[in-house]
């Protein structure tokens, strides 16, 4: 029986069981589609690095032994479109059976769903063999329970895949959680290790993405990219993080500087979504390491570093299984501003948004307080329509799918879906930024003045929401503390914040 089998662009899984044997009677399918590069107007290097991978998987596959139909954006059959190519081909090639790895994408899922309903042959898909969960176990785990809580899940993970265990119960060092080890603001020290890694030319690929006027956000060196693309790429990220990077990355995951834009992070994340390297032998290289190495790494840094990968990542993507398709339609505070300009341009006088923003428009990447503390807090404060805020984390980063896009953006960031995901909205005042961070000290705004033309505009805004949002977090416990230091605060003071948020929010590019 011929068998066609698509791959998709984040379905890059080397180790998978389909690719350990030849077959005869199997054709492998892959695209670079319009389909896939429109839906949002997506980041140059996100472009690129897609599709760089992709070849260097079909290539791969090839060398292996099995046969390969791959489809360049200029191909002449490539009709742009995953349902027509694959009809196309299903015709010209005779195929008795299609066979897909189950989608990460819900609007994928559902597409490939409806197209096998079109077919008269035989239909089968496949589990895409690199999560650490199955769609509907974090569904499960918590059917009995009331609420959500990833702290819960993240214990479950760790014994049931015995990570980081004691006698299949307890946690190695006694404690579950470091997260409190994990907040440490970077003042230039420890040195962050020299990064030796790749730099390739794309100019040919970018050349192509140019040709067919694909609009696209950010900049990009064509002769100086530094994305991984193989799994040699990602095996080689892997090695410099935990050999350079792991001694420190918990001290200073949240830490934020203008001059530093991955400080100790392992810039493993595009590697990750697109399959290239698997959760768990990322774990099982930050283990080793640790076990190498006791005397320079605590068990601080790489539960920390475990907790994101086991912890996080696998019930992100539990919550985009269980609360979709209606969680890209949440929108429980009702906010309706639209998106300031300068978050394409970071054109802002204020010092954390424009490194933030800049940064992002320049590597195609910004570490999870950036996104969360920075972009996303001023987004929430300026209550930005949720909708706005997805398009542009979808766009703007190399390792943004929608299912780790959406629930970490409209759940955790926005507070969108009520307090699904994040007990309470992760918004401050300038406080925090300054705490964590190296912006304040350049910006023009002051950090510690409340009110005031020069005062930081992340101040004002913080108690205005905090005011337009009373009846959405009176009964928020976590909330509670806030809304009494609200409820206590001088009536000027308060009409004084509230005066200068609403010219804020009207002209947010003056600022």
């Amino acid at each position: 029986m011929k068998t066609l089998r698509l791959i998709l662009g984040d379905q890059l899984n080397y180790k998978h069981s389909w690719f350990k044997d030849t077959e005869e009677d199997v054709l492998y399918y892959m695209a670079e589609m319009r389909q896939e590069t429109d839906y949002v107007a997506h980041h140059i290097q996100k472009v690129v690095g897609f599709f760089a991978a992709m070849r260097n998987f079909s290539e791969w596959l090839s060398e292996r032994g099995h046969e390969v139909i791959y489809h360049t954006l200029d191909t002449d059959e490539n009709q742009q479109a995953l349902p027509k190519n694959l009809k196309a081909l299903i015709a010209s090639t005779d195929i008795e059976k299609f066979e897909y790895l189950l989608p990460d994408e819900y609007r994928l899922d559902l597409q490939l769903q409806e197209f096998c309903d079109t077919l008269e042959i035989p239909t089968e898909a496949f589990d895409t063999e690199h999560f650490l969960t199955t769609r509907e176990e974090l569904s499960a785990f918590f059917s009995d329970k009331k609420t959500y809580t990833m702290e819960y899940f993240y214990r479950y993970m760790r014994k049931k895949q015995d990570i980081l265990m004691v006698n299949d119960k307890d946690p190695v060092g006694g404690k579950w959680n470091y997260d409190k080890s994990n907040r440490k603001k970077w003042k230039g020290t420890p040195e962050i290790p020299h990064d030796k890694g790749f730099r390739k030319d794309v100019t040919k690929l970018l050349a192509l993405i140019e040709s067919h006027e694909i609009k696209t956000i950010g900049t990009i060196d064509p002769e100086q990219f530094r994305w991984p693309t193989s799994r040699s790429d990602s095996l080689q990220v892997l090695r410099y993080f935990t050999k350079e990077l792991l001694p420190h990355f918990g001290d200073y995951q949240d830490a934020m500087d203008p001059d530093e834009p991955f400080l100790f992070h392992s810039k493993l994340s595009f590697a990750l979504n697109t399959k290239m390297i698997s959760p768990k032998e990322v774990i099982n290289a930050v283990i080793d390491a640790w076990e190498e190495d006791k005397e320079r790494i605590d068990i601080s840094q790489v539960e920390g570093y475990i907790r994101q990968i086991l912890g996080w990542r696998e019930f992100m993507r539990g919550m985009y299984w269980l609360e979709m398709p209606g969680f890209r339609r949440s929108n429980k505070l009702d906010n309706q501003n639209n998106l300031p300009e300068f978050y394409w341009t970071g054109n802002t006088k204020m010092n954390c948004l424009h490194h933030a923003i800049k940064q992002s428009l320049d590597h195609a990447y910004a570490h999870h307080i950036q996104r969360l503390m920075i972009t996303g807090n001023f987004a929430l404060l300026m209550q930005v329509h949720p909708n706005e805020v997805d398009d542009w984390y979808l766009g703007i980063y190399i390792d943004a799918i929608e299912w780790v896009e959406i629930t970490n953006t409209r759940g955790m960031s926005q507070f969108a879906d009520g307090g699904k995901i994040a007990t309470k909205p992760y918004v401050s005042s300038g406080s925090y930024i300054n705490k964590m961070s190296n912006y304040c000290g350049d910006c023009q705004y002051k950090v510690s003045k409340k009110t005031g033309d020069d005062a930081c505009p992340f101040n004002s805004l913080y108690w205005n929401f905090l005011d337009e949002k009373r009846d959405h977090f009176k009964d928020n416990q976590r909330m509670g503390m806030m809304m009494n230091l609200l409820e206590k605060m001088n009536k000027e003071t308060l009409s004084a914040h509230k005066k200068r948020a609403q010219h804020i929010i009207k002209n947010p590019d003056e600022y």
